[in-house]
């Protein structure tokens, strides 16, 4: 007994995680049933370009001709993805770039990204310290000390995070509000420093039939660009150390 390890959450912030979970699957439902009558055998969460490729051959046609139901339902499922931590959003960029193309497809996965981003933090806020603390209690150490250190350019701090694969989104969204990041930050960080990433795949999406594996999206020159990125956003703040 005394060595069982405790569920993180208590049955209040259980419950609240539930009911935020019930309103996005209304959500769903609510959309689907505006759709019209058709077989979507096919409508499934992406985990393979074959998969991929599938959903796009079907929803090309819908997308024309139901073009509201269909960004309401992409916006809908990446927002609920990145709320619960679901794996996948990569292959969501990629449908919005074979969608949309490359314009339209970076300006629906930056916001429906930091919208999903925004409602991941905001349940975190609620009831994601115990879980936080649980899942990676290393990280947060670390991520909470770096924090405290840079407070001054906490902005630069967390566009270089958002740009570079320092540490994972889902915990950067998770962890940031338990840190006391001000959403204000988190949030132009997020839609500012998403952008590289999201070019990358969104123009791969457009050339969904040349790709091969999910691999294939990072060569060497796309790491490169990114993380040179990423040392610009914190130039600034190795300059004010310097000064003082």
């Amino acid at each position: 007994m005394g060595g069982r390890r405790r569920f993180p959450l208590s049955r209040l912030e259980v419950a609240a995680a539930t009911g935020v979970l019930a309103s996005y699957m209304l959500g769903l439902v609510g959309l689907y049933l505006t759709m019209p009558a058709s077989d979507y055998r096919f409508l499934k969460l992406p985990r393979t370009l074959e998969d991929l490729r599938i959903l796009r051959d079907h929803l090309e046609s819908y997308t024309s001709d139901y073009t509201m139901q269909v960004l309401m339902c992409y916006f809908t499922v990446y927002i609920f993805m990145q709320t619960f931590m679901i794996p996948g959003t990569v292959f969501m960029s990629l449908l919005a770039g074979a969608l949309f193309g490359v314009a339209g497809g970076m300006v629906l996965v930056i916001v429906a990204a930091t919208a999903g981003a925004s409602s991941c933090f905001f349940l975190s806020k609620m009831i994601g310290r115990p879980l936080v603390f649980s899942l990676w209690p290393e990280k947060l150490t670390f991520f909470q000390a770096q924090v405290a250190k840079r407070r001054e350019k906490l902005f630069n701090y967390l566009l270089f995070l958002r740009v570079t694969p320092t540490l994972p989104n889902t915990f950067i969204n998770m962890a940031s509000p338990i840190v006391n990041v001000p959403y204000r930050v988190f949030f132009l960080a997020t839609s500012i420093g998403l952008i590289p990433a999201a070019y990358v795949t969104v123009r791969a999406g457009t050339a969904l039939g040349e790709l091969k594996s999910v691999a294939d999206l990072y060569d060497f020159q796309s790491i490169a660009t990114i993380f040179f990125i990423g040392i610009v956003t914190l130039t600034p703040t190795f300059l004010s150390k310097g000064q003082k």
